[in-house]
């Protein structure tokens, strides 16, 4: 079975035209954080218990339905379906809304929605005596057989039967077509259609023809490779085109791929760098402990081996903070921060300038020390 992953954005998005099952990630239960609204403008996300999905829905769009208790059993064509809410989302009934949001159409829940088999003639209810006339059969209890998995189509596949049909279909009718059950087939999808090519699309024969050449040089690992051509080179032969220079316009671009060309972000290379760093964080475990053992100064195994759990953390962390510094150090915050320094060392002298130089005027209840007045008298005289 293939793999998806099961976001937010997802559940969200669950009311879908696509009525295969690739998965059951319907089946899995929400993150309560999910269900949080942080704004009135957030969306609304509608979903039941897990216990209450249903796992199989043999009810997909393009199908033909009428609503449980609907006296004129009128048909309706499933548009969508959403198998979290259990919601079956009808085609051709959007109701009027306010102008800011667009129109929704009307829906009911899975289990009062009945399948459309075919019409049969059957006598009346009301009056049996009556010739027999027209009426539409629905499936009022479905059955399926055993579900599969396709590999080719990367999909579950099943059948699904009418065990039990509104109005009932007399015996003789199951008799003269050697069924116990009728067969509900899906509904056809139709292949989707692509527009006419214009004057601005490419042709097929030109998408399909190979227009890359290998390179001249031998990919072997042994042979060396040829020169890259420098930029001073193309910019002498586009200024100095009188001159006969040689140069290679059609480099093969083999030689400019380099490590780096990769995607550093990618969740191969996320991964890979996650098991370095725990590769590494266990083998500075495993050392410390080993060196705390070695030493361990009359304490037991068991101490020396907590002794050594403890500096590892602890170490651990340092180096998340000098890391986590170190990515805040780039050339700007150093910069900023060299001002902001300079700019305090100068706030700092200006202030204990004022105090150095600040002169108090002579106030009658104004007390000096006397060794203040002397250098005052001192520095008049």
């Amino acid at each position: 079975m293939s793999l998806k992953y099961l976001t937010k954005r997802n559940a969200l998005n669950a009311t879908t035209k696509v009525g295969i099952t690739t998965n059951f990630n319907h089946l899995r239960s929400l993150p309560r954080a999910w269900l949080i609204r942080r704004s009135k403008h957030d969306p609304k996300l509608k979903s039941v218990r897990p216990a209450d999905r249903i796992k199989w829905w043999n009810i997909v769009p393009g199908d033909q339905i009428r609503p449980r208790g609907d006296p004129d059993s009128t048909l309706h064509e499933v548009l969508s379906i959403n198998r979290l809410s259990n919601r079956v989302f009808l085609k051709s009934t959007a109701s009027s809304s306010k102008d800011s949001s667009p129109p929704q159409s009307k829906n009911y829940h899975y289990s009062r929605c009945q399948l459309y088999l075919r019409e049969c003639l059957l006598p009346d209810k009301s009056d049996p005596s009556r010739p027999l006339r027209r009426q539409s059969v629905f499936a009022s209890r479905i059955g399926t057989s055993e579900p599969k998995w396709d590999n080719v189509a990367k999909r579950w596949v099943w059948r699904r039967y009418a065990v039990q049909t509104t109005p009932r279909l007399p015996q003789i009718l199951y008799s003269r077509l050697g069924l116990r059950k009728i067969r509900i087939p899906w509904p056809f999808i139709e292949p989707r259609k692509y527009p006419q090519g214009g004057l601005y699309d490419t042709a097929i024969d030109d998408v399909a023809k190979v227009t890359y050449q290998m390179p001249a040089f031998s990919p072997s690992a042994l042979e060396p490779l040829p020169r890259v051509p420098e930029e001073q080179e193309y910019l002498n032969l586009i200024y100095n085109s009188h001159r006969s220079q040689e140069y290679d316009e059609s480099a093969p671009f083999e030689l400019y791929l380099k490590w780096e060309l990769a995607n550093p972000h990618s969740r191969a290379k996320k991964l890979e760098r996650w098991k370095s760093y725990q590769a590494g964080t266990h083998e500075l475990l495993k050392s410390i402990t080993t060196n705390e053992l070695k030493y361990h100064d009359g304490r037991t195994v068991k101490q020396a081996k907590a002794d050594a759990a403890f500096k590892w953390r602890e170490q651990v962390k340092e180096d998340l903070a000098a890391k986590k510094k170190a990515r805040w150090a780039h050339t700007a915050k150093v910069e900023e921060w060299e001002r902001k320094k300079v700019k305090k060392a100068k706030k700092e002298d200006a202030q204990r300038k004022r105090l150095t130089e600040l002169v108090l005027k002579d106030e009658p209840n104004q007390f000096l020390p006397s060794a203040v007045k002397e250098r005052m008298l001192k520095a008049r005289s």
